[in-house]
């Protein structure tokens, strides 16, 4: 299968579908087209935490606030994987996690946006009035049509350990020159038994995603909260409706909720937010 990630809502994902079903009858998964417009720390924590679940594919990767500038355009093996998109973060938390699930192999290449289109990034199908009206060929705008997506269909058809052979693509030697994106990791004091961290991300329910581990709350029955106490409760409904809570959600951290409410609200946080707990 290819996966297909993105920050564009609707309709582009479609003919980002369009361009990968001219080279390859390849399985189309959406994981998400909503992730915040251009927020790649946010893209990179959902990735890491959601593509580890699918079994070995090649995944589409598109959150790309520098398209058209000189940021490199990248494919990424990790263990059984392939990742497809920009080279500003997006994907590497999510290639290490896919890496230590299968081999911990890692591998970069930098896809050559000017090759021609015999080779990979090749389009068989352009509307006329597109090839008409792009004096370049490729759309400055959109390279998760014009680049992304046929380098997806291509990486899926050549086995992994033969993607350094397929045209237009280069090797680009240590991975540590990829750009990476740091999810930042929580403070935990031991001489206070506080735990200092901040909001990673807020989902769509209003739940409020820290980066403090789960194991903090484990024995408490409530928790200090940026000064405020609220209880501790293994599910939403340890709580009233309405009532506020700290639980660990199914990523393993410590979340800050509302039983059927916005945890976001009740508590006045956003991503990056600090949040500090205490007993």
């Amino acid at each position: 299968m290819i996966t297909l990630s993105s920050d564009f809502g609707s309709p582009y994902p479609a003919a980002m579908k369009g361009v990968i079903s001219q080279k390859t009858d390849a399985r189309l998964v959406d994981v998400s087209h909503d992730f915040p417009r251009g927020d790649v720390r946010t893209a990179a924590f959902w990735l890491r935490e959601i593509l580890p679940y699918y079994p070995p594919a090649s995944h589409l990767v598109v959150v790309d606030p520098g398209v058209g500038t000189d940021r490199r355009a990248v494919v990424v093996r990790a263990g059984e994987h392939a990742l497809v998109g920009p080279d500003n973060g997006v994907l590497f938390p999510a290639a290490r996690a896919l890496a230590a699930s299968t081999d911990g192999s890692l591998e970069a290449f930098e896809i050559d946006d000017s090759a021609t289109e015999t080779d990979l990034l090749e389009i068989s199908h352009v509307p006329e009035t597109a090839a008409e009206n792009r004096p370049n060929g490729r759309s400055t705008t959109f390279h998760g049509r014009d680049v992304f997506a046929p380098a997806a269909a291509a990486v899926h058809e050549t086995p992994l350990d033969q993607l350094g052979s397929l045209e237009g693509l280069s090797p680009i030697g240590a991975l540590d020159s990829l750009v990476e994106e740091t999810l930042p990791t929580a403070a935990l004091e031991a001489d206070s038994d506080r735990a200092r961290g901040e909001v990673l991300v807020v989902d769509d329910f209003g739940n409020v995603i820290t980066n403090v581990p789960g194991t903090f709350l484990a024995d408490r029955e409530s928790v200090v909260a940026n000064g405020s106490r609220v209880p501790v409760g293994a599910t939403f409904a340890s709580v009233p409706v309405g009532e506020r809570l700290a639980t660990v959600g199914s990523h393993g951290y410590v979340e800050l909720d509302v039983n059927d409410g916005r945890g976001d609200e009740a508590f006045s946080l956003e991503p990056g937010d600090e949040v500090v707990l205490e007993p």
